[in-house]
Protein backbone atom coordinates (compact mmCIF):
# COMPACT_ATOMS: atom_id res chain seq x y z
CA UNK A 1 0.00 0.00 0.00
CA UNK A 2 0.95 3.13 -1.04
CA UNK A 3 0.97 6.00 2.44
CA UNK A 4 1.18 9.56 2.05
CA UNK A 5 1.40 10.86 5.53
CA UNK A 6 0.72 14.44 6.14
CA UNK A 7 3.44 17.01 7.16
CA UNK A 8 3.97 20.70 7.19
CA UNK A 9 6.81 22.62 5.49
CA UNK A 10 8.75 24.32 8.09
CA UNK A 11 12.29 25.77 6.00
CA UNK A 12 13.15 25.60 2.86
CA UNK A 13 16.90 23.64 2.75
CA UNK A 14 18.03 23.88 -0.62
CA UNK A 15 16.21 26.08 -3.60
CA UNK A 16 18.10 24.80 -6.32
CA UNK A 17 17.14 21.39 -5.71
CA UNK A 18 13.55 21.42 -4.66
CA UNK A 19 14.37 20.90 -1.46
CA UNK A 20 12.78 21.70 2.36
CA UNK A 21 12.16 20.92 5.58
CA UNK A 22 9.14 18.87 6.59
CA UNK A 23 7.69 18.36 9.86
CA UNK A 24 5.83 15.30 10.08
CA UNK A 25 4.06 14.97 13.42
CA UNK A 26 7.44 16.14 15.16
CA UNK A 27 10.28 13.79 13.05
CA UNK A 28 11.71 16.33 10.64
CA UNK A 29 12.39 14.73 7.45
CA UNK A 30 13.85 17.03 3.92
CA UNK A 31 11.82 16.27 0.94
CA UNK A 32 11.46 17.10 -2.95
CA UNK A 33 8.62 19.58 -3.35
CA UNK A 34 9.12 20.13 -7.18
CA UNK A 35 5.65 18.69 -7.43
CA UNK A 36 3.75 21.29 -5.35
CA UNK A 37 5.33 24.69 -6.51
CA UNK A 38 3.22 27.26 -7.38
CA UNK A 39 5.29 30.29 -8.06
CA UNK A 40 8.06 31.12 -5.14
CA UNK A 41 9.57 28.34 -3.44
CA UNK A 42 9.40 30.04 0.07
CA UNK A 43 5.84 30.72 -0.27
CA UNK A 44 5.15 26.99 0.57
CA UNK A 45 6.60 27.51 4.40
CA UNK A 46 4.09 27.20 6.70
CA UNK A 47 1.89 24.55 3.81
CA UNK A 48 0.71 21.30 4.30
CA UNK A 49 1.22 18.61 2.20
CA UNK A 50 1.18 14.93 1.68
CA UNK A 51 4.36 13.07 1.40
CA UNK A 52 5.65 9.99 0.01
CA UNK A 53 9.06 8.44 -0.36
CA UNK A 54 10.47 11.82 0.38
CA UNK A 55 8.48 14.08 -2.01
CA UNK A 56 5.87 16.23 -1.30
CA UNK A 57 2.97 14.99 -3.89
CA UNK A 58 0.20 17.31 -3.51
CA UNK A 59 -0.66 20.51 -1.03
CA UNK A 60 -3.69 20.19 1.08
CA UNK A 61 -5.04 22.17 3.89
CA UNK A 62 -4.43 22.00 8.00
CA UNK A 63 -7.79 20.95 8.41
CA UNK A 64 -7.61 17.63 5.59
CA UNK A 65 -4.26 16.96 7.32
CA UNK A 66 -4.96 16.93 11.10
CA UNK A 67 -7.94 14.68 9.84
CA UNK A 68 -5.56 12.55 7.81
CA UNK A 69 -3.26 12.25 10.72
CA UNK A 70 -5.90 11.26 12.68
CA UNK A 71 -7.29 8.75 10.76
CA UNK A 72 -3.39 7.02 10.28
CA UNK A 73 -2.85 7.33 13.89
CA UNK A 74 -6.19 5.67 14.57
CA UNK A 75 -4.91 2.83 12.22
CA UNK A 76 -1.39 2.28 13.63
CA UNK A 77 -0.35 3.12 9.96
CA UNK A 78 1.14 7.05 10.73
CA UNK A 79 3.67 5.53 13.75
CA UNK A 80 5.14 2.96 11.54
CA UNK A 81 6.00 5.43 9.03
CA UNK A 82 7.12 7.68 12.10
CA UNK A 83 9.23 5.34 13.05
CA UNK A 84 11.00 4.34 10.30
CA UNK A 85 11.72 8.01 9.47
CA UNK A 86 13.56 8.82 12.73
CA UNK A 87 15.38 5.04 12.61
CA UNK A 88 16.65 6.44 8.85
CA UNK A 89 17.90 10.07 10.19
CA UNK A 90 19.78 8.29 13.13
CA UNK A 91 21.17 6.49 10.62
CA UNK A 92 22.55 9.58 8.79
CA UNK A 93 23.05 11.03 11.80
CA UNK A 94 25.89 7.75 13.18
CA UNK A 95 27.64 7.81 9.63
CA UNK A 96 31.12 9.58 10.13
Amino acid sequence: MCLGIPGQIVAITDAARMMALADISGVRREVNVACVIEDDIAALIGAWVLIHVGFAMARIDEDEAAKTLRALHDLGEAQDELDAMAEGRRALEAQP
